[in-house]
């Protein structure tokens, strides 16, 4: 690992700038989902135990460089104070007077939270100025924001330059996570890739059979997919004009010894809605009038075969229209199967994106997954082997 963790860093008596993302959900002036902020709390109390006073910096939503009232931080500090159980001091400027006097002021044992770093157009510029400015109120930095890593930043990638560098427990959870499932994993290694569409994933895809035993792909790609070995897959999402792609693909896999493992049997319907009439058929038997909208049992059963057979598994997409049932019950038995596994000793499973995670919930299984994911961009680009300015920074 090329970068450092909080462990190798002397933080006593240091103001430690913290890049987090507490980029949370609010209505009505109150944050209705903590999750973002439960994550960083080992990386706050590890600093304050090590005798470091930790300054909070992050964006919240997307001002675009003017100082938009319902975008302020300040919204989301009860929440933080409520989670840390302490009060969080704040300051109204990220750079400047008002962040310099907050952190001269700030004593051992505190913690402060800066205004939104997206206040400065500057920032998504990785202005150097902007970074500099940054720097000047702390002597380490810590990234912890994963989610933000992908972003060239002067919050993410331009400070990191200018101190001492670390990552945070949640970066650092994170990389490890993703390392031993995609840098140097346990084989048969097998990835679960679903969603829409195979436009969005291509460098996804690319990647993935170069470097996994086993794919499975499904939602509407795999009807693509479908599609591009001479299907008809009736009236359902597909995308017709992708199926040249979708046959390099098959072809690049088969090449380098990686089995695309697409549905046998699939769940048609008429109509796109809850509990809608609907029926099992083989994949090469989808009606003309009919829409693809789950993989089958007998595709299930493929998949929880190559599960029980793997010793590495990464997640990412439904194999279905998982939002509305029945046809989120292939996504749930796969996940169900990966969470048996995993919990069981035998799977490590790394799951990521925002769809993922809410089906993995819906299906009960994402908390005996070995770990999932808090982001979802910075994700996929780690899986589509791209580098993330964030990370290299702290190199």
């Amino acid at each position: 690992m090329a970068w450092k963790t909080l462990d190798e860093m002397d933080l006593n008596g240091k103001t430690v700038l913290t890049r987090v993302d507490i980029n949370v959900p609010v209505k009505d002036g109150v944050v209705t989902d903590d999750t973002r902020i439960q994550r960083i709390l080992p990386t706050i109390r590890d600093i304050l135990a090590a005798g470091g006073k930790p300054v909070l910096l992050a964006h919240f939503g997307r001002p675009k460089g003017e100082r938009v009232a319902d975008m302020s931080l300040s919204v989301v500090r009860p929440a933080l104070e409520a989670a840390l159980g302490s009060p969080v001091k704040f300051a109204e400027d990220c750079i400047g007077g008002p962040a310099k006097q907050a952190v001269a002021a700030l004593e051992a044992g505190e913690v402060l939270l800066l205004e939104n770093t997206r206040y400065h157009a500057e920032e998504t510029k990785n202005d150097p100025a902007f970074a500099a400015a940054l720097a000047a109120l702390g002597d380490v930095y810590c990234n912890d924001a994963f989610s933000a890593a992908h972003r060239a930043h002067g919050s993410t990638e331009g400070v990191a330059r200018l101190l001492p560098s670390c990552a945070g427990r949640l970066m650092q959870a994170e990389l490890s996570a993703l390392e031993a499932a995609l840098g140097e994993p346990v084989r048969p290694v097998v990835a679960v890739v679903g969603g829409a569409k195979v436009s969005t994933k291509l460098d996804l895809l690319g990647n993935l059979v170069a470097k996994v035993d086993h794919l499975v792909i499904g939602g509407g790609m795999a009807n693509t997919f479908l599609a591009a070995q001479g299907i008809d897959v009736g009236k359902s999402l597909a995308e017709h004009d992708m199926t040249d792609t979708a046959s390099e693909i098959l072809t690049k896999a088969q090449a380098a010894g990686c089995e695309i493992i697409l549905p046998s049997d699939v769940v048609v319907a008429r109509e796109f809605a809850a509990n809608a009439a609907n029926e099992t058929v083989a994949a090469d038997a989808c009606p003309s009038d009919a829409m693809i909208l789950d993989a089958g049992p007998a595709a299930v059963a493929k998949i929880s075969d190559v599960f029980e057979h793997a010793n590495t598994l990464i997640w990412n997409g439904p194999l279905g229209a998982f939002e509305i049932e029945p046809f989120d019950t292939a996504t749930n038995a796969a996940a169900l199967k990966a969470a048996e596994l995993s919990e069981a000793g035998n799977l490590t499973s790394v799951a990521g994106g925002g769809d993922t995670v809410a089906a993995l919930n819906k299906a009960g299984a994402a908390a005996r997954f070995t770990y999932i994911s808090t982001a979802g961009g910075a994700f996929l680009e780690w899986m589509e082997g791209k580098e993330l300015p964030g990370v290299a920074a702290l190199g």
